[in-house]
């Protein structure tokens, strides 16, 4: 089966590839920068979920896949607070789309703070651990759960949920 995921980012694929094989069989990915269509920084639950179904529309367009996975990283806001969140997408060639969301949690307010002044949460985190490419390895949730859920992990059971909701759908088909 073709895959098509729309990213490069090591995180998002490694994740999506890693649950795709578990339930199908000789597999082949192709890895396409699909554009998100949202800002650098999505700044709600709706921007961040668009921006997920972007990329998995764009991505099958760019291919000839069976089923495109597009997957995003934002935040939201709760009262005062600002929280981590997540979205996928899986576009199906015939046009039927998937969408599941992931874990949040609570960003410190220093970060927040820098996000709301016109920051991106990627390099923020590369300035406050002093480490580079967080965003394509532990990610802000691996930080702040002192690894217990990396991002993959984090993007693993997204792609979990799309992966399920195929394949109840097309079961019952």
């Amino acid at each position: 089966m073709k895959i098509a995921i729309g990213t490069t980012n090591k995180a998002k694929t490694e994740a999506v590839e890693v649950i795709v094989r578990k339930y199908f069989e000789d597999s082949l990915f192709t890895h396409v920068k699909a554009a998100s269509e949202v800002s650098d920084q999505p700044i709600s639950n709706e921007e961040t979920r668009l921006g997920a179904m972007n990329r998995a529309k764009n991505a099958l367009i760019l291919t000839d896949a069976e089923l495109s996975f597009g997957l995003e990283g934002g935040v939201t806001e709760i009262d005062d607070d600002m929280y981590v969140c997540n979205w996928g997408a899986l576009t199906v060639s015939d046009g039927t789309m998937f969408t599941a969301a992931g874990a949040q949690i609570i960003l410190p307010k220093e970060i927040a703070q820098e996000i709301r002044t016109g920051g991106e949460l990627g390099p923020i985190m590369e300035q406050y651990t002093k480490r580079r490419d967080i965003r394509q390895g532990a990610g802000a949730v691996g930080i702040f759960t002192q690894g217990l859920v990396s991002r993959q992990m984090m993007f693993e059971h997204i792609v979990s949920l799309l992966v399920g909701q195929y394949l109840f759908t097309f079961s019952q088909k």
